[in-house]
């Protein structure tokens, strides 16, 4: 029950954090062809997850569903943060209207960029952390 709350709990945060910073970065969409928003939401998201790996565990264990710090972070925080299916769909629509190079460019920043962003903050916390 206690996890339950841990995640409930950074959920809510991740959700509203996500929209805050949607709406945000909403108001400078008219410069981009591709969804700026979400695309930013995802990339700072999975920075933060490879920080909060890197400084909390120093490595990627796995088995962490009874850690409350992971149940809130990892999993809540984090997890409603980024949007997988909001990309999803983003990317979609971009196909849907045949605007294939901003396809390209959406997916391809938000598929590395994400991973690459996930590394460095992983291993440069890591490092710091002296793990």
């Amino acid at each position: 029950m206690v996890t339950a709350i841990y995640l409930t709990i950074g959920g809510a945060v991740g959700a509203v954090c996500r929209y805050l910073l949607g709406v945000f970065m909403a108001r400078f969409q008219a410069k981009f062809t591709i969804p700026i928003g979400m695309l930013t939401v995802n990339i700072i998201g999975s920075l933060g997850l490879g920080i909060f790996f890197g400084a909390m565990y120093g490595n990627i264990p796995t088995g962490l569903y009874n850690d409350a710090l992971y149940v809130l972070l990892g999993i809540g925080f984090f997890g409603a943060f980024t949007t997988f299916s909001t990309f999803s769909m983003e990317s979609f629509h971009l196909l849907e209207k045949r605007q294939y190079k901003p396809f390209f460019i959406y997916t391809g920043i938000s598929v590395v960029g994400a991973i690459f962003c996930f590394v460095i903050g992983f291993f440069v916390f890591q490092s710091w952390m002296g793990g």
